[in-house]
């Protein structure tokens, strides 16, 4: 069975604070392994967690090698401080502060690194984020020091911005990536950047009556529009849910997205999702 490519265990897709206040002493060993149960019961032997502030991912590493599962984890996302990603990362506020994060990503043995490089999608409303992202020359630099440490980056990024100043720094992989252009589209396919579009974040909250339907809908049908594009043009395309954002449940949820993915792509669908999970397999771990 194929592995979810972005999960976060700390959350459980029903309201965050509460999530990451389960784990605020310490990390819930109890939850911990009756998610990896599951996950093995579902015979998911793959996943890449996006990290954490609380050592949950970190634990879930550990304890993911007695349940026959290879874990991947950042430790934690890295953020600007002031900036999206404060929930649940750590920030930084100048270029020292980052070295210093990257020195304990170091020391804690990160598979790789994850940046929080732009606002995230604002679901009320109409192709609109929820703050511009970071400027080219920084989103530059960040990823340019991780990769001269030897770290494969994970980008939350959306937006053309974004995502093109992370494609110029040679990013491995675009989490999220709404709102882009064929331009970006096209090169993101050009690169073979893996791009793991999270669709269950968008599809599964319709009819929960937490934001407009009209909204998630006309956002679903762009996406899976977009992600048939770069498929059609060489491009990589990953299973990653974002399992634990709201109503998007661990285990299940590699379902959730599996369908999603199915409809943009068609019979190449299981050839494509893969061939993602095998490069992350061989990118997405330090050394």
């Amino acid at each position: 069975m194929l592995g979810d490519l972005h999960i976060h265990m700390i959350l459980d897709g029903v309201y965050y604070r509460d999530a990451i206040d389960a784990h605020r002493r310490k990390p819930d060993d109890a939850l911990i392994r009756q998610r990896l149960a599951d996950y093995r019961d579902r015979g998911v032997t793959f996943l890449r967690d996006g990290g954490d502030a609380k050592d949950v991912s970190y634990r879930a590493r550990t304890l993911a090698r007695e349940y026959g599962i290879d874990y991947r984890t950042p430790i934690f996302p890295i953020h600007k401080q002031g900036h999206y990603g404060a929930f649940i990362g750590r920030a930084y506020s100048d270029f020292d502060g980052y070295r210093r994060l990257l020195d304990e990503l170091r020391r804690g043995r990160a598979d790789f690194v994850k940046l929080m490089i732009s606002g995230l999608i604002d679901f009320s409303r109409p192709n609109t984020l929820t703050e511009p992202s970071l400027d080219a020359e920084e989103i530059f630099a960040l990823i340019d020091e991780a990769h001269d440490r030897g770290y494969a980056v994970m980008v939350h990024a959306n937006g053309d911005e974004a995502v093109t100043a992370a494609l110029d720094a040679g990013v491995e992989s675009v989490e999220h990536g709404a709102f882009l252009s064929e331009t970006t589209l096209l090169r993101m396919a050009a690169t073979r950047t893996l791009w793991v579009p999270t669709l269950s974040t968008i599809g599964n909250p319709i009819g929960a009556g937490r934001y407009p339907d009209a909204v998630l809908r006309t956002l679903l049908k762009q996406q899976q529009e977009k992600v048939a594009f770069v498929a059609q043009n060489g491009g990589r395309i990953g299973l990653g849910s974002d399992a634990g954002a709201f109503r998007v449940p661990h285990g299940q949820a590699i379902d959730d997205e599996y369908g999603y993915l199915s409809a943009a792509l068609g019979a190449q669908t299981d050839e494509l999702l893969t061939a993602a999970e095998r490069y992350v397999k061989m990118s997405f771990r330090r050394g």
